[in-house]
């Protein structure tokens, strides 16, 4: 096991992807989207009990009249002082304010889950990493279509990109 990860509430930001009724109930692989959102909800009370910033990005489909069933975030989820994000495409970056408003708020750290692993969460990290942020993937608060499109994400390109922890080594340096 790796040493606890050490984040400056200040400088962080949890960036929780799709983690909406529609999203969360697809079958999902290696974990269920329930199990996913569990693990979500616990990093986002230990951020906002540091003082850090939550970021919660949903999807709509852009051009129809109304969103399907189930687009809000799960209920519960979003608490006041949250930021959310509406993305009209994969990434959470793309057409949004969402550096804008991370940058205005001193953040240079992601710490990023969701679903899909591969799709939503990857997408927002290449950008992220483009855009100079250092990123941090929390494995368990992610999941995908597929086993093998999870692990491809987490094992291959995520390490190039960041750094891969569970959550329980998720940790706040004091000040």
């Amino acid at each position: 096991m790796t040493a606890p990860l050490a984040l400056h509430p200040a400088r962080s930001a949890l960036v929780l992807v799709d983690l909406m009724d529609r999203i969360v109930a697809l079958p999902l692989e290696p974990r269920k989207g329930p199990e996913v959102l569990s693990t979500a909800e616990e990093l986002a009370a230990a951020f906002r009990s540091a003082g850090a910033t939550v970021v919660l990005v949903r999807v709509e489909r852009p051009g129809v009249a109304e969103q399907p069933p189930g687009s809000g975030l799960v209920a519960g989820l979003a608490r006041d002082g949250d930021v959310e994000i509406v993305k009209r495409t994969i990434g959470a970056f793309q057409g949004t304010d969402l550096d804008a408003v991370l940058r205005e708020r001193g953040v240079t750290t992601l710490v990023l889950g969701g679903i899909a692993t591969n799709l939503g969460v990857e997408s927002t990290a290449r950008a992220a990493g483009d855009l100079g942020y250092d990123l941090v993937f929390v494995e368990d608060a992610m999941s995908a279509f597929t086993a093998a499109e999870h692990d491809a994400s987490t094992r291959l390109d995520f390490p190039r990109l960041g750094t891969v922890v569970r959550a329980a080594e998720v940790r706040f340096v004091a000040g």
